[in-house]
Formats: structure tokens, C-alpha cells, sequence
């Protein structure tokens, strides 16, 4: 596939890079990972190495998950929604996700109260041990 076929709905826009909203979902659980943007270059990357790749806003660049840590995420399945502006991975994760050492990015409760937040997923790596202490 050529990237001039890819005909998604970049209309997300940071930074002046144009983008559509990437979910990474574990492809035998369901369970949501994490929430990040791709670029057309990312997405034709993932697409053809099978290994997620994400467009970084903070750094603005292209970005390889599991670049620093190893915790890489193998591409089962791509899908996208009905706008075409949001794709859904599903995923092998390879270690976690979440850079705060957790499976999932999504390891907080948000309470009825809405004031409070429980961690409630337990951590699969040290972050220290990978990324030092920043």
C-alpha cells in the first residue's frame, strides 16, 4: 500500500501535524492500553512492520513504541471508525504499555464523588529501572 492510497480522515491537528486518534487494545483481553495519535507516516510504518508506531506531540516526531523500554506493541489488527479519523490496534503488548510502569495506561478509578482517584492496577515494571529517574 502506498501512502498516497491511504485515505483516512487526518483531521486531528497538533502542532501542525495532521492526525488521527490511535487506541491500542490487547487483541485476546479487550482491554484498552493507551490512547495516542499517528500520523500517515506512522500508520503506513505500523502497517508495514506489524510493530505500532505513534506520532510523538510532545517531541513531534515519529515514534517506535517500546523504543526506550523494549515493551513493544505487535499489530494484529487495524480498524477504523465510521469518520475514519480514529483507528483501533489491536495488540500483542510486549510488557506494559503505560510508561508509569503499568499493563494499561488506564490503571485509575475515578469515583462517583468525582474528586477522587484509586490506583487500581498493579505495576509490571519499575519505569526507574528503564527510563531513570526523570
Amino acid at each position: 500500500m502506498d501512502e498516497k492510497d491511504l485515505d483516512l480522515n487526518f483531521r486531528h491537528e497538533v502542532g501542525g501535524e495532521k492526525l488521527v486518534i490511535a487506541i491500542a487494545q490487547d487483541y485476546e483481553s479487550s482491554e484498552v492500553l493507551m490512547v495516542a495519535y499517528m500520523n500517515k507516516e506512522a500508520l503506513m510504518k505500523t502497517l508495514e512492520t506489524k510493530i505500532a508506531h505513534y506520532w510523538s506531540t510532545s517531541r513531534n516526531k515519529l515514534w517506535l513504541k517500546g523504543e526506550s523500554s523494549g515493551h513493544t506493541q505487535e499489530v494484529q489488527e487495524v480498524l477504523t471508525d465510521c469518520d475514519e479519523d480514529a483507528v483501533l490496534l489491536k495488540v500483542r503488548q510486549n510488557g506494559g504499555a503505560c510508561h508509569e510502569g503499568y499493563y494499561s495506561c488506564f490503571f485509575r478509578k475515578i469515583h462517583e464523588d468525582g474528586g477522587n482517584l484509586e490506583v487500581v492496577k498493579e505495576k509490571v515494571f519499575d519505569p526507574e529501572n528503564i527510563y531513570g529517574d526523570k
